[in-house]
């Protein structure tokens, strides 16, 4: 361990608040956990000289974050001018006075990223509380090419113009544009007294779409504070458009694992909710067997990094206009599948829960924020509980169950 590590370590337990003593042992040293994520959707232009500030909402809190910067799907090198983080005050661009640091890379203020990879910024050390906003500004001197980013964040954001600077500024005033995705940053990680992460894994109903802007009422927020208390961090890998088996929007499923999943910091559990747009989509699979055979895989994959995983049964989306009689018989051999195929180690059966028992081929009315595919804030609630009961026998299959 380095120097900044140590250091690190000696200040956790000084700072760190107390926590709840659950069934989910907790590490006899600080650790870093995944703490929040997004996966890369695609590509926007470049902004050269501009400061982009993201709000990023945490699940777990720690002494210390690290951030991760993406040019995964970049096509030129990209040049980062100052990356900075801080606490978010109230609800718009200003940080918490005093709560600003600036990352760096090496020892360096300055980095830059090789098209198609990642990279995570040193330790940085700010003590964070669970459950908070965080905002880590971007600051990219010249036009490196097309910027990978989040399309559906459901999260405001903000941008400073051109030619500004104002990366290391507490007071917001220069971020006067409002934005709605979330540029370069993928992910933060926490150290401290984390019991792992859980990685939500799959398309724009993981992702968020049909809840409420600004308020993390996402299915992986809500289960993100029913686990608070066993220090349990929650990442949400979702990717709005994503498909099981062909790429689409963002890498397929089973090519984008390693980097959105397995790869992130201290993952004990995959939640696999993927599928729906392969059968509603164009050129639609219809092949049950396909489908198994991909979820056996990302199962083997998982399991073979010592990583749980939850299936989670396809929703109902009946009144959709890609809606067919034919494609809901597909969709209800696949749940078969998950449900009784046994590659999962634990089943959550979504699909029962918020499916209308008098059209279970449709939402319940209630869950349905219109469109008849997604779910409103109320059935993000209801996903999350049914996630919650699955992952606590996943995870007790592992040694370690969840408190209730």
């Amino acid at each position: 361990m380095g120097k900044v590590g140590r250091v690190l370590v000696s200040l956790l337990l000084a700072v760190l608040p107390g926590t709840t003593t659950t069934a989910v042992a907790q590490p006899t040293r600080p650790v870093w956990t995944g703490s929040w994520e997004t996966a890369p959707s695609g590509t926007a232009a470049a902004l050269p000289g501009a400061a982009v500030r993201n709000v990023v909402h945490l699940s777990v809190g720690g002494a210390a974050v690290r951030i991760r910067l993406s040019n995964r799907l970049g096509t030129a090198p990209l040049q980062l001018g100052a990356v900075t983080v801080a606490l978010r005050r109230g609800t718009g661009p200003d940080a918490v006075p005093g709560s600003l640091r600036t990352a760096t890379f090496g020892g360096v203020r300055t980095a830059v990223v090789p098209a198609g990879q990642d990279l995570v910024t040193d330790p940085v050390l700010l003590p964070v509380p669970d459950v908070a906003d965080l905002l880590v500004t971007v600051l990219t001197p010249v036009d490196s090419g097309p910027a990978t980013y989040h399309r559906t964040a459901l999260q405001t954001s903000y941008l400073a113009p051109a030619g500004t600077g104002h990366a290391a500024d507490e007071d917001g005033s220069a971020y006067t544009t409002p934005i709605a995705y979330w540029y370069y940053v993928t992910g933060v990680d926490v150290l401290g007294t984390g019991a792992g992460s859980v990685v939500a894994f799959g398309d724009s109903l993981t992702d968020g779409t049909g809840s409420t802007t600004d308020t993390n009422q996402r299915w992986p927020d809500r289960l993100a504070r029913h686990l608070r208390g066993d220090r349990l961090g929650v990442l949400n890998a979702g990717l709005a458009g994503n498909r099981l088996l062909r790429d689409g929007v963002g890498p397929s499923a089973l090519a984008r694992l390693d980097a959105d999943a397995l790869d992130r910091a201290g993952v004990r559990a995959l939640i696999v909710f993927e599928g729906i747009n392969d059968i509603k989509g164009t050129p639609e699979a219809n092949d049950p067997a396909a489908f198994a055979d991909a979820y056996r895989t990302l199962v083997a994959r998982a399991h073979a990094r010592g990583i749980r995983v939850v299936g989670v049964t396809l929703t109902p989306f009946g009144g959709y206009s890609a809606y067919t009689p034919a494609r809901e018989a597909v969709r209800r051999q696949v749940n078969a599948f998950i449900r009784t195929g046994g590659a999962f180690d634990a089943v959550a059966d979504a699909d029962a829960t918020v499916r209308d028992p008098s059209a279970p081929e449709r939402l319940l009315p209630g869950y349905d924020p219109g469109d008849h595919l997604h779910f409103n804030d109320a059935g993000m609630g209801a996903v999350a509980d049914t996630v919650k009961g699955a992952l606590t026998g996943a995870l007790a299959g592992s040694g370690a169950a969840v408190a209730g």
